[in-house]
């Protein structure tokens, strides 16, 4: 048989596996983005620095790096039952390949259904042409629609829940900005940038509120 021919009946099966893992580890990204608490989480972080005021600080690093650590701590328990349910069985070679990628599937549809609003779902339904259960709960759609759909819908919900949040981290500084912004008019001192003055004032605010507390917890109580 020729070098460039791969005996799937034999041990150069393994060549497969080995391309499936490395697309795998190519795609993680987009997966950990699209089917997590990731995207909340970071998208929130930039809203809050953006109407801080306080440019790089804290720094992108730091930010991906609490998005991800507070999504881990999110996603344990789905982490947990893919563990239990689909790579535990697939490492003693009980399962094929086909039905590890199955079980470890339905905790994450689980997860995100639950953050998922109906409409969305059937907005997406709509537009696939695909029948929603006529029973609507996490169970029977986990099991009717195609991750092709949850997805979509997850993200869509997740981007409308982060926008909402960093609208309500912005008006509290806001309102420091026009007070500001006011006082400096009023006293005639028109060339001097009100975000000069107004940041310790937001600074002030944050930390008194103990805010970082307050909105990690307000985040991760914020999922299902």
């Amino acid at each position: 048989m020729p070098d460039g021919l791969i005996n799937v009946n034999g041990e150069n099966v393994q060549a497969l596996e080995i391309i499936f893992l490395m697309t795998a580890i190519t795609l993680l990204p987009s997966l950990v983005v699209m089917m997590t608490s990731f995207t909340r989480f970071i998208i929130s972080f930039s809203f809050l620095r953006n109407a801080m005021g306080t440019q790089q600080t804290p720094p992108n690093l730091v930010l991906v790096g609490l998005a991800l650590f507070l999504t881990f701590f999110t996603m344990s328990p789905t982490i947990t039952r893919i563990q239990e349910e689909a790579y535990e069985p697939y490492a003693a070679e009980e399962i094929s390949q086909e039905e590890f990628l199955r079980r470890a599937s339905v905790p994450l549809a689980d997860f995100m259904v639950r953050n998922t609003r109906i409409n969305t779902l059937e907005m997406y339904c709509d537009m696939a042409h695909v029948d929603m259960p006529e029973t609507v709960n996490v169970d029977t759609v986990v099991e009717a629609l195609p991750l092709r759909i949850i997805v979509p819908a997850f993200v869509t919900c997740e981007l409308q829940k982060a926008f909402t949040i960093g609208l309500l981290l912005y008006i509290p500084f806001m309102l420091i900005d026009i007070v500001v912004s006011c006082t400096l008019m009023s006293m005639g001192m028109i060339m001097l940038p009100p975000s000069m003055i107004s940041a310790p004032f937001k600074l002030l605010l944050f930390v008194t509120l103990n805010g970082w507390e307050l909105l990690f917890s307000t985040l991760v109580r914020g999922f299902h």
